[in-house]
């Protein structure tokens, strides 16, 4: 004799006037190179459910061991305020009875308030994929909706492949929405599995399918629509469905998801909200998107792409010089949206294109006003297009650019004089590779004899190569001066090699990343090779540390 079945944590939401349906933790995670823990999903769900969003899809309980842990554990770690959970499995097998189905059961035992169903509406699928005929399949729909209806359960029903399947079969996939909703679905969610669809196409079946199941009835049952990247149109996709009369969207935080991706969650909601009026979520929650986008892309450890719509890096990020004289009468010139209202902000990128304008915004941007100062903007401009031109990028090199500044306007702060720096590395009879580094600081001329910093200092460090052993030489000398220098940390390294032609002889740039003291940041750095540019990206990493940290 089976267990008794659990019952719903809250009453079935029927009249919630549009569903926002996230699939992160269950269609997001088949993603190649994308794998959650238990611990990882449950982090991902609160973040979703700050979001704002009203449905949370956990996982395939009874299929998947670790989705039957997480809401095992769920019932007992996870409290939402705003989302449902849902758990995603099946339909009954085919030959067998509902109440006898494993995978129905395991469904039942998530103790779920909503159950999502795939169902085969495509009828080649249901001969070839499940072996069986059309009035099985539409059986088997109908069995395992008013099954889950009975015990209480929200119940929505996924059509897989619906929109391929209702150009082979129309009236087979027009069919299985029927018989879902005469069983109790609060909704039918149309998917293009394969991706493949154009905004015409899902325009023109969900208009022919709208009409059908008005005519038999059932015109007033809820749709929904979830859709692949596959032809770079899911999010095209589904608010083509939205505007043909559909209230449910289905997707993924940053586009995760199989092959190309599922439609973006985030890129829909800021599409429905602020372009279309649907209103989905409160201002302060959309005002979130940004941080909640990268907070999950750091969880589930895939970052949110820089040119993501709304929530990127680059998304309102600006560089011609053009442009930035437009921005800087009104920033809505060159913008369809105030970047606040998403959480994220207009950035000035300094490159050789940028022309007074963008320096002076970004200037702004970094704290400084430079109103007025002509003569030194002329001087930056000129200085970053020539410093760009031998090799330096400031595009995301902030700190060194505010450096920059700094010197041109006088004001760069001097921690330490570098009298000189040398490393040598040399291989061992064993094979191993021994790396020396010996760094030289010269006296401040403004320190007293008895500061430390009014002392010339040598230290000789070793390290795992070069670079790494010029820096733990640097850090040496530098902590009798500036204890402080134990905070800061580098947290990235990245090289690029300019002109590859010149082979072993090209110019080197190197992009730093250094964290500590509340901070993060980045420094460039070019040479002839690459232990020059480390060590000018690496130096002034700490001159920059240094000065933002008040020392």
């Amino acid at each position: 004799m089976s267990a008794p079945h659990p019952a719903p944590v809250t009453p079935p939401r029927q009249d919630h006037a549009f569903h926002l349906y996230d699939t992160t933790l269950r269609d997001g995670s088949q993603q190649e190179g994308l794998t959650l823990s238990v611990a990882d999903k449950l982090a991902v769900a609160r973040l979703l459910d700050e979001l704002g969003v009203t449905y949370i899809e956990g996982g395939w309980p009874g299929a998947v061991p670790k989705d039957t842990e997480f809401f095992r554990r769920a019932q007992h770690e996870l409290t939402l305020h705003s989302a449902r959970l849902a758990a995603f499995g099946a339909t009954r097998r085919a030959g067998v009875r509902v109440e006898e189905d494993e995978q129905v059961r395991a469904l039942v035992e998530a103790s779920t308030p909503t159950i999502t169903l795939v169902a085969k509406s495509d009828i080649r699928h249901v001969h070839g994929a499940l072996r069986t005929t059309g009035e099985e399949n539409l059986a088997m729909v109908r069995d395992t909706v008013a099954h889950l209806v009975g015990l209480g359960r929200e119940v929505f029903v996924d059509a897989e492949h619906f929109f391929d399947g209702f150009r082979a079969d129309p009236e087979h996939a027009t069919a299985v929405a029927l018989e879902a909703f005469a069983a109790g679905a609060a909704a039918v969610v149309l998917c293009d599995t394969n991706g493949g669809m154009l905004p015409h196409d899902v325009a023109e079946i969900v208009a022919e399918l709208r009409s059908r199941l008005e005519a038999a009835g059932a015109g007033e049952g809820r749709l929904g629509v979830h859709t692949h990247n596959d032809s770079g149109c899911a999010v095209a996709n589904a608010l083509t469905a939205v505007r043909g009369g559909i209230t449910h969207v289905q997707g993924c935080v940053n586009g995760y998801g199989e092959r190309t991706g599922n439609a973006d969650l985030v890129t829909m909601l800021a599409d429905l909200q602020l372009r279309m009026g649907v209103e989905l979520v409160p201002a302060e929650s959309l005002g979130e998107a940004t941080r909640i986008a990268h907070a999950i892309g750091e969880i589930v450890n895939m970052a949110a792409s820089p040119r993501a719509p709304y929530v990127g890096a680059s998304a309102f990020a600006h560089k011609a010089g053009l442009h930035a004289s437009a921005i800087r009468v009104d920033p809505d010139l060159y913008q369809h949206i105030d970047p606040r209202l998403v959480g994220n902000d207009m950035r000035m990128i300094i490159s050789e294109m940028a022309g007074r304008a963008s320096i002076e915004l970004k200037g702004r941007e970094l704290g400084f006003d430079l109103t007025g100062e002509k003569a030194l903007l002329a001087r930056l401009a000129a200085r970053v297009k020539q410093r760009e031109a031998e090799g330096y990028s400031y595009e995301a090199a902030d700190a060194s650019f505010e450096l920059l500044l700094l010197d041109e306007m006088g004001r760069v702060p001097r921690y330490f004089e570098v009298e000189s720096w040398r490393t040598t590395s040399h291989q061992l009879r064993d094979g191993g590779l021994e790396t020396e580094a010996t760094v030289k600081l010269a006296p401040s001329p403004t320190a007293g004899d008895d500061d430390a910093a009014g002392r010339r200092t040598v230290t000789i460090a070793e390290g795992n190569g070069p670079v790494n052993a010029l820096d733990t030489a640097l850090r040496a000398a530098l902590r009798s001066r500036f204890p402080q220098v134990d905070d800061f940390e580098l947290i990235d390294f990245k090289v690029r090699i300019l002109d590859a032609h010149h082979g072993t002889d090209a110019t080197t740039r190197v992009l730093v990343r250094t964290a500590g003291l509340g901070l993060e940041f980045q420094t460039v750095g070019i040479g002839p090779n690459l232990i020059e540019a480390s060590w000018e990206a690496i130096t002034d990493a700490y001159t920059y540390g240094f000065h933002k940290a008040g020392i």
